[in-house]
């Protein structure tokens, strides 16, 4: 009798904590700031997840994204799954998951992703994917690096190998996002190490980023790669797509 009367308290003390945390520190729909159930995790409600601002450069054969490497790299297929722009809902999408840590919702829009190209005969043959790294101080910093994080979501989805140390980040560089494009390429153009021994063994690899702007990073990268392995397929898949 005394264990049922013990169990009914500690249920009651729960509720009331949960309760009174609710209040406290509400759970928030990060687009529309509306009261979610606690059951929604990810934090946007389904109404605002029905307006994301969607790409779908899955329906083109040429994409914005495409057009942004043409003359700069060889790339075998790019995608993107929504457009950045300063106030839109992708903003507060990318600045929950890079400073809020916000795993889970990294995870599920890298599910998206997946669930978006899947099919798409040109990213079929896609053997491994690899985030673009974080140097170990900023990913000290910030708890994770929410590339691999977006990446393993993709892979539950693709289902292939996922290999984050392939490309290391060696110099721990400022901030991209105040500079320009020709700053940004200076700011990336030597800051990775690149296991190419482990890369050719592959014929077709995919990088994953959360956000591109100029292109500078994924730049630097594939043209150190394909220095070494020129016949590499390399695609890009990214969370968002600045416009």
């Amino acid at each position: 009798m005394s264990t049922l009367k013990d169990g009914f308290i500690f249920t009651l003390l729960k509720k009331y904590t949960n309760t009174f945390m609710h209040l406290i520190y509400p759970n928030q729909c990060l687009v529309c700031l509306n009261e979610l159930p606690e059951s929604n995790r990810t934090n946007i409600c389904h109404l605002c997840q029905d307006n994301f601002h969607f790409t779908y450069f899955e329906t083109s054969d040429s994409t914005r994204l495409d057009k942004l490497f043409w003359g700069r790299l060889n790339i075998h297929s790019t995608f993107s799954l929504l457009e950045f722009e300063k106030q839109n809902s992708t903003q507060k999408i990318l600045h929950a998951i890079k400073y809020k840590s916000n795993k889970l919702l990294a995870g599920e829009m890298g599910k998206k992703i997946g669930n978006t190209i899947h099919q798409k005969s040109n990213f079929a043959t896609i053997e491994v994917l690899i985030p673009v790294p974080l140097h170990i101080k900023k990913k000290y910093i910030r708890g994770y690096n929410q590339s691999e994080v977006i990446a393993e979501g993709v892979n539950t989805i693709l289902n292939v190998q996922l290999k984050p140390n392939l490309i290391r980040r060696t110099v721990h560089s400022e901030s991209q996002t105040k500079k320009n494009k020709f700053s940004r390429w200076d700011n990336v153009k030597d800051v990775f190490q690149i296991d190419i021994s482990a890369l050719k063994k592959f014929n077709h690899i995919a990088i994953i980023d959360d956000v591109i702007t100029t292109g500078s990073t994924i730049e630097a990268i594939t043209l150190k790669i394909h220095k070494e392995i020129p016949d590499l397929k390399i695609s890009i898949i990214s969370l968002a797509i600045a416009k």
